[in-house]
């Protein structure tokens, strides 16, 4: 089990913990919400819950509850920038479905 970043990715996280000054990591999970019922949430951490797996990648990790694990394993994420917009991609191949509006999914 694990996930994996593109090298944009780590080049936006990386200045985004530069610029924060302080953190492990980058959190990577789900909640509940949205029209399908998943939606990923990143979140920066400063201390490791329990059931946190850490998958290190260069100089940085990515960490994921257990539960969520279960959702996003084999997940890429990717920083893309398109015209004016610019922002986190998930690559998830435990996807079936998702909603029209792009805000959650369902596996």
């Amino acid at each position: 089990m694990a996930i994996s970043m593109t090298p944009a990715a780590a080049e936006r996280v990386r200045t985004f913990l530069h610029n924060r000054g302080k953190g492990l990591g980058l959190r990577v999970g789900v909640k509940t919400t949205g029209c399908s019922g998943l939606a990923y949430v990143l979140e920066f951490v400063d201390e490791l819950n329990e059931d946190d797996q850490v998958f290190a990648q260069d100089d940085l990790n990515l960490i994921v509850d257990g539960k969520s694990l279960v959702y996003i394993d084999g997940t890429q994420l990717d920083f893309v920038k398109e015209g004016l917009n610019e922002g986190f991609q998930f690559n998830n191949p435990n996807v079936a479905g998702e909603c029209g509006c792009g805000e959650s999914f369902t596996v």
